[in-house]
């Protein structure tokens, strides 16, 4: 899953990258309100943590102006505003969710769980396609009651199969939400990843899960395709 961070502060945006990056998610970082609206505006996020005090824009009037535009990307607002007003102020902008600093990096990390999962069947942190089990709170997967160790990066690269599916997905759109701006997309590090996956957890099972389709991208499916 690929996020937005708008954090000014040099510090407080490299400690939570650092921390969401060793999750597994891709993640981008905007220093002020302005370009944090623009890249979010333009960019194909899973989710946006905005912290409100920017230094030109603030973030409850990014957050206003995103949901203006359509914009209906999942929001975490972070400030170290505390008052039940300034919550609701930041909530009515259309913030989806809201965390005071400071705090603890663990309940950042399962606030954007939290945000992520939802539209997911019963609000579960459990991802479920044929026998495959992916624990979203635990970090662990499992097929056929045989576990799966993966690193974070492939970790994050099955989920995003998981959530698509019987959906195709092109070499960019994996790029787009599982690395960040910086991913090249001339490199052939998508089909290693996706190799390594697959033999992790095809390997010693007779159905093979994630397939190839030759010319367009990589598909999770019970069905036989073309490898």
């Amino acid at each position: 899953m690929r996020l937005l961070v708008i954090e000014d502060n040099p510090k407080m945006a490299g400690f939570i990258k650092q921390g969401l990056c060793e999750q597994g998610y891709g993640i981008d970082v905007a220093a002020t309100g302005h370009d944090g609206e623009h890249m979010a505006a333009t960019g194909n996020y899973d989710a946006i943590v905005l912290d409100v005090m920017l230094p030109d824009l603030d973030g409850v009037q990014v957050c206003k102006n995103l949901r203006r535009r359509g914009l209906k990307t999942p929001i975490l607002m972070i400030t170290a505003l505390s008052t039940t007003s300034d919550k609701v102020t930041g909530l009515d902008a259309g913030a989806d969710d809201y965390l005071t600093k400071p705090f603890e990096f663990e309940e950042l990390v399962a606030r954007v769980r939290a945000l992520l999962r939802r539209g997911q069947a019963g609000g579960s942190t459990l991802l479920r396609f044929e026998d495959i089990e992916m624990d979203l709170a635990r970090r662990q997967v499992m097929r056929g009651g045989r576990r799966i160790r993966l690193t974070a990066k492939e970790f994050a690269l099955l989920e995003y199969f998981l959530r698509n599916p019987n959906r195709v997905l092109t070499r960019t759109a994996i790029g787009e939400h599982v690395w960040d701006m910086n991913f090249d997309s001339d490199s052939n590090v998508i089909d290693v990843y996706v190799s390594m996956v697959r033999r992790k957890v095809d390997r010693g099972f007779d159905k093979p899960l994630i397939h190839t389709v030759i010319g367009s991208g990589y598909i999770l499916s019970a069905e036989a395709m073309n490898r």
